[in-house]
């Protein structure tokens, strides 16, 4: 099957989704030779080094491996899906759950390492949240998630940060469908907002025990109403 001729940029991405599409698609079955470098090139329109890229890539993706003085050859047709594409295709209440342990974690690091600018970021977070309760659910989903990434950069440790930033928009539609089904946007503060403001108050008091007691206990009401018990 001809492959085409490509556009002029971005090559190296095109040329990656062309074989890709090639191998997964099962015109280059499992254990199959790929042309070589000169081929390939000729036939995408592209420079070796292009395609040399494009392998890479695909090597990456656990679709490809190279057999020394062989050639390349096909070795799966299911590219390996990285973190965020798992997380991408993961129930809401399963990405929740590995959330909270994250966040509980990150509360009681906060309580101890918080400084006087994490404080300041985190009452302005909490005002903005108690600001949005009336402008709709994703305003308030936005809103709430940019008071608790507060409390988990407070924590000062890179790969909880990391963490959160997978975990975040992939909540985020689950969240928005949910505050919008309870009605919660446009509810009074009520204990939500007093959940929040005790949050800050502990770490802000540099409690930890009490800072990851109240995130444990937010989060068990939430994976209440995602995962109710059968």
């Amino acid at each position: 099957m001809p492959l085409g001729s490509l556009r002029p940029s971005p090559l190296v991405e095109q040329a990656t989704e062309h074989l890709r599409e090639q191998i997964v698609g099962g015109q280059w079955p499992v254990g199959t030779r790929l042309p070589g470098e000169t081929a390939l090139a000729a036939q995408l329109g592209v420079g070796r080094s292009t395609v040399r890229e494009a392998l890479r890539a695909l090597a990456g993706a656990g679709l490809v491996r190279s057999r020394q003085g062989a050639g390349v050859f096909v070795v799966s047709t299911e590219p390996d899906e990285d973190f965020g594409t798992r997380l991408r295709r993961a129930a809401v209440a399963d990405v929740y759950e590995v959330r909270a342990m994250v966040e509980v974690q990150a509360a009681r690091l906060a309580a101890e390492r918080r400084t006087e600018a994490d404080l300041a970021g985190l009452e302005a977070a909490l005002a903005a949240r108690r600001a949005a309760a009336g402008r709709g659910a994703a305003a308030f989903v936005d809103a709430d998630v940019a008071l608790h990434a507060g409390v988990v950069a407070a924590a000062h440790n890179p790969v909880l940060t990391d963490l959160f930033a997978e975990f975040a928009p992939v909540l985020r539609e689950g969240l928005v469908d949910l505050v919008s089904l309870l009605g919660l946007r446009s509810a009074p503060p009520g204990d939500g907002d007093a959940a929040h403001t005790a949050l800050v108050a502990a770490v802000a008091a540099g409690d930890p025990v009490a800072a990851a007691h109240i995130v444990e206990a937010e989060f068990a009401s939430t994976l209440a109403l995602l995962r109710p018990p059968p």
